[in-house]
């Protein structure tokens, strides 16, 4: 068996989710585990795991758009940190456990240091369709599409093998790069969906002009997360934080309206739940994935939240509802099954993928 670190960024809690299920399935299959996160991803997984925290990139936002100002001048203050983590992570994680191959959910310290040390790199995320998969651009992103690859080439410069999440297929550039349907939780598999009368709302605290627009639907019931209180105003009901109850209100509404995150719009997918996508401005991946889930059928994309799209997305619910009937989720048998393959016979394979990519670089 293999002993392998995961490093898993702590951004949003997506990476997490997805982590959660492939360190589970390595764990089963008996091999040495340490992982590598920060912030919201070390928190969701110290329980479960043996976690190394390190110090990671965050991006700050203000009413659903990137803040340029905000999120320069964190990252900035976390630089001293940042360095003393790395020199931690070297020393008690990379010399000590004396790992013998490397996966990262798009987390850059653990990255690195398996190209210092002649490691197999292997990604596990949905990052890297921006830099190894053929898709369709939404209009006037080339810039910010060029710009989103250059920075994922930044955090994970040269990875051996890259097995990447999508919910919207196409022609991969290299030989390296193997597609699949997004990872899920269990619990979501599990899931049986039912048709209620409410819409589950997910956005970042501060997103206050879609919280005035939603206002305005007085007829309608919307159970909104996000925000961490419990409280009445309106159609609006605020729930605090619950996974089981998030899960419970997502399977149980007729629609959902939320940030275009991957990870919530694959399970809300995966319940063939109807989205209308409201990416954060300024984060090309989200305005990708809003774009990708309305060229599909499956919802509408919005920039610009008012009274008029809200009122759209909801008359088209039924349209929305006959596409989803035709999507099939996977049950993460396929990525697993891969990863296993890379990882048998003391990574044999991730090796051999790991020595192609150094002759072609």
């Amino acid at each position: 068996m293999a002993r392998i670190v995961y490093g898993v960024s702590g951004e949003g809690s997506g990476h997490s989710s997805r982590a959660r299920e492939m360190a589970s399935h390595l764990r089963e299959q008996g091999h040495a585990l340490k992982l590598v996160s920060y912030d919201r991803g070390y928190k969701n997984l110290k329980e479960d795991f043996d976690v190394f925290e390190t110090e990671g990139l965050c991006i700050a936002s203000e009413d659903n758009k990137v803040s340029i100002v905000k999120t320069f001048t964190e990252n900035i203050k976390r630089l001293p940190e940042g360095y003393r983590s790395l020199q931690r992570l070297r020393h008690e994680v990379f010399k000590e456990f004396q790992p013998d191959c490397v996966i990262t959910d798009f987390e850059p310290m653990t990255a690195y240091l398996a190209n210092h040390y002649d490691l197999p790199l292997v990604t596990i995320d949905n990052q890297h369709r921006m830099r190894y998969v053929r898709y369709e651009k939404p209009p006037h992103s080339k810039m910010d599409a060029q710009a989103t690859k250059t920075i994922i080439r930044a955090m994970v410069p040269r990875p051996d093998v890259s097995l990447v999440t999508v919910f919207c297929f196409g022609e991969t550039k290299n030989e390296r790069t193997f597609l699949f349907p997004p990872i899920l939780r269990q619990a979501v598999l599990e899931k049986r969906p039912s048709d209620g009368e409410h819409i589950l709302v997910y956005m970042t605290s501060g997103f206050d002009s879609c919280l005035d627009e939603l206002r305005k639907f007085r007829r309608e019931s919307f159970r909104v997360y996000g925000y961490n209180r419990s409280e009445q105003d309106g159609p609006l009901t605020f729930r605090p934080f619950s996974r089981d109850g998030f899960l419970d209100d997502l399977a149980s509404a007729k629609a959902g309206i939320a940030t275009a995150g991957f990870t919530l719009i694959s399970e809300a997918l995966c319940l063939r739940k109807p989205y209308l996508a409201m990416p954060m401005q300024g984060q090309f991946e989200q305005e990708l994935n809003a774009f990708q889930l309305a060229q599909e059928g499956y919802g509408k994309n919005v920039t610009e939240v008012d009274g008029q799209s809200i009122g759209d997305f909801l008359y088209r619910l039924p349209d929305y509802r006959q596409r989803l009937a035709g999507y099939q989720p996977g049950d993460n048998s396929q990525i697993k099954a891969k990863l296993d393959e890379l990882l048998a016979d003391d990574c044999a394979l991730a090796r051999r993928f790991h020595t192609l990519r150094t002759k072609e670089s």
